[in-house]
């Protein structure tokens, strides 16, 4: 059974860029999400939306019973100071979090400033959980040998492929954590195309065999999964980025969900027509971040160092035995 493990709606929030036009990060309704996923073979549905469930109780709202539809989110946490490990800056991780319900939602919340405190939670409630793309937040707030040892033995399992990352970006992850793999320590393997638009949905997956919701959730934490789809790239983002604009522009002249008054609609309808030559701007975006990123994974790679990288992660206790101790195999390539 596939499943796209992440993926955005209407109730991910407001993009961080211009605050005040309240342009949200993505305007996918939770309906649609599920249609267009369902189209392109995902046998199970869930929603990642940014440190909420409201699209998926909206969904269920709607459909009590459907038993191909699971309640997940997306979990943004802080990374303290550590010992021996200072961050310089402020440095973020973003958590997947499968199989949840309303209390466990809003019991992690308070925990989002540390990044211990909330895998520590997951944990001791039994929860599924994943770390996403492992190097979108890191600069150079702390070496990448101190964030590998203080991250990886929180997680049992890792997004390595990443619809919107460049191939090379889960390359390296993918190697980071087959490393973990050969040493025994937990290692899952997860994908998800990172959608905020209904193009992206479905279009990269994790595969489990399973016969239900339930066994699909249970193989996964066992670490009998696999990834497949699309990697990331410049085009994408492109994609990506302006499909979200376009949708605003929508909503501005009152198509779609509307909760914006209408002054605050003035506000962005005339803020749009005045920048509207520089409209330009999200496809430079997009060229310089995809540039950046790609030195950095080259950089990463440098230090990573290869075999010397991978004898310092077997160095590296699991903090906490994960599922894929008892599994015996993980596989990460892709049928």
């Amino acid at each position: 059974m596939r499943a796209d493990l992440h993926v955005h709606s209407y109730h991910s929030g407001y993009a961080s860029h211009l605050r005040f036009l309240r342009a949200r990060d993505c305007y996918s309704e939770p309906e649609q999400v599920y249609r267009v996923a369902k189209s392109r073979g995902m046998d199970l549905v869930t929603l990642t939306d940014h440190d909420s469930i409201d699209g998926c109780l909206e969904f269920l709202e709607r459909h009590p019973d459907a038993d191909d539809f699971f309640v997940s989110e997306e979990i943004e946490c802080l990374v303290p100071p550590c010992p021996g490990a200072p961050t310089r800056g402020s440095l973020k991780v973003h958590i997947g979090a499968y199989g949840i319900d309303e209390r466990i939602h809003r019991d992690i919340q308070p925990l989002r400033k540390n990044v211990y405190e909330a895998t520590a939670y997951l944990r001791e409630q039994g929860v599924f959980y994943t770390l996403n793309h492992l190097f979108f937040f890191l600069r150079r707030q702390m070496t990448l040998d101190a964030y590998l040892r203080a991250l990886l033995p929180l997680f049992p399992a890792f997004e390595v492929r990443n619809g919107t990352m460049l191939e090379v970006h889960n390359t390296l992850i993918e190697e980071i954590v087959g490393a973990r793999a050969r040493t025994g320590q937990s290692a899952i393997a997860v994908g998800g195309s990172d959608a905020h638009t209904l193009a992206g949905v479905g279009t990269t997956y994790t595969e489990v065999r399973a016969r239900n919701r339930d066994e699909f959730l249970e193989n996964l934490r066992a670490g009998m999964s696999c990834v497949g789809g699309r990697h990331g790239g410049t085009a994408r983002v492109m994609r990506e980025i302006y499909g979200v604009v376009v949708r605003y522009w929508a909503s501005l002249v009152g198509l779609g969900r509307q909760e914006l008054s209408w002054p605050r609609r003035a506000v962005g309808l005339g803020f749009s027509t005045f920048s509207f030559p520089a409209e330009v701007a999200p496809a430079l975006v997009a060229v310089i971040g995809k540039a950046g990123e790609r030195r950095r994974i080259d950089r990463f790679r440098r230090e990573w160092g290869g075999a010397g990288a991978g004898a310092k992660i077997a160095s590296v206790g699991p903090r906490t035995q994960g599922p894929a101790e008892a599994a015996g195999q993980v596989e990460l390539a892709p049928r």
